[in-house]
């Protein structure tokens, strides 16, 4: 029992670490929070530390669940109070070709990988839940994947295993980008932005960086991230009243659908948006949920089937980057922008900074960070919708 209590007190401790080693550390920057919240969990479950036996085992279960219920839905809407979705409209035209052509590139990967690998996967409901997992995941990062998982009901080691595949096999490609590898995507798509930018007024998103903790702990910040977390809290309680009224019970996929279309309408209020830290708070609970998810991954589930959606993972994102590539020629966008374009998509805004400044090209920042806040806003509606069309 003691050490259940040591557990869960660890899965508020050990976020609270890594966000202080994040602004400390620049691996930790390179490596990313979720990314290690991950490992940790894994590792945390591989020792044997996370699981028990007995009664205990059922009720630290139950527990993790809960935790992992709760969440995601109170994330969502704090990683998206603080986005300009105005800005959208001020973006370079190129960066509109950039989205959509990346979007239908992800759209044409999943479908044909579901239909290539649908008979390889035991249960065919799970290729299609994997299918709108990696679309959501693959149009702005590990929140719409998380989202995706509670809403399709999916269980833990099966959102455990394809994260894990997911992150061996992209994050490469990332530090590829990072080590030259933008240099090929220049001479493929060797075209220049010629329309110049028409904001004046500089932004959150121009001024600060995506992921930016210092500060959180502050006293001067904390009433404001506590506004933040009470209208969170309230868009959860809307979520799941529409829920019990329309469907008779709390259906997740109700309840994340409303809020987030809550979180985007609370966006163009500007008091909503200046709001301090709020995507920094919603990342905190993005990293109980991976900790706790990562922690109730079982060893002995892997088998031959995990090849096999790890063949799934990999066909997606080589398909949508090449597809994404060709749409990008047609559209004649700059190699750069097609860059943060994927890793805004494939990754999330937080790793377009690195990449934008490892090519020297602070222009397309804040296309790739806007390309990655759109697909945040649309991957869960697109990853939902795919699942229900597949299955």
């Amino acid at each position: 029992m003691i050490q259940a209590i040591i557990v869960l007190i660890c899965y508020i401790l050990i976020p609270v670490l890594i966000i202080m080693g994040f602004k400390r550390w620049s691996w930790m920057q390179r490596l990313g929070t979720v990314v290690i919240a991950y490992i940790i969990g894994v590792v945390a479950s591989l020792c044997g530390v996370a699981h028990f036996d007995g009664e205990i085992a059922v009720t630290f279960g139950e527990i993790q669940k809960n935790i992992v219920a709760i969440a995601v839905p109170l994330a969502i809407p704090l990683m998206l109070f603080n986005c300009d979705f105005k800005l959208w409209t001020k973006a370079l035209p190129k960066t509109t070709w950039a989205l959509f052509s990346g979007i239908a590139a992800v759209v044409i990967a999943v479908v044909s990988g579901y239909f290539i690998f649908r008979n390889s996967i035991e249960e065919p409901a799970n290729a299609a839940h994997i299918s709108g997992m990696m679309a959501g995941i693959y149009t702005g990062g590990t929140m719409n994947f998380n989202a995706l998982g509670k809403m399709l009901d999916v269980d833990g080691t099966t959102i455990t295993t394809v994260l894990a595949v997911q992150m061996v096999i992209t994050t490469p490609y990332v530090f590829f980008l990072l080590a030259g590898g933008y240099k090929i995507f220049r001479k493929i798509l060797p075209y220049q932005d010629t329309v110049k930018r028409k904001d004046s007024e500089p932004t959150n998103i121009e001024t600060a960086d995506v992921e930016n903790y210092h500060g959180m702990f502050e006293k001067k910040n904390l009433f404001g991230m506590l506004k933040g977390l009470g209208l969170s809290i309230a868009f959860l309680g809307i979520g799941a009243g529409i829920s019990i009224l329309t469907t008779g019970s709390i259906n997740e996929m109700v309840v994340i659908l409303t809020i987030t279309t809550l979180a985007i309408i609370a966006s163009f209020f500007k008091k909503v948006r200046e709001l301090p830290k709020t995507f920094e708070l919603g990342m905190f609970f993005i990293l109980i949920f991976s900790l706790v998810i990562s922690s109730m991954f079982n060893i002995n589930s892997v088998n031959t089937e995990s090849l096999y959606i790890g063949g799934f993972v990999l066909w997606i994102m080589l398909a949508s980057v090449a597809f994404h590539l060709l749409f990008c020629r047609i559209g004649r966008v700059s190699g750069d922008l097609f860059c943060v374009s994927q890793v805004g998509l494939l990754c999330s805004p937080p790793f377009v900074p690195p990449v934008a400044s490892a090519m020297k090209n602070k222009k397309v920042l804040i296309s790739g960070i806007v390309v990655g806040l759109v697909g945040y806003a649309i991957g869960t509606y697109l990853g939902a919708f795919l699942a229900w069309v597949l299955a």
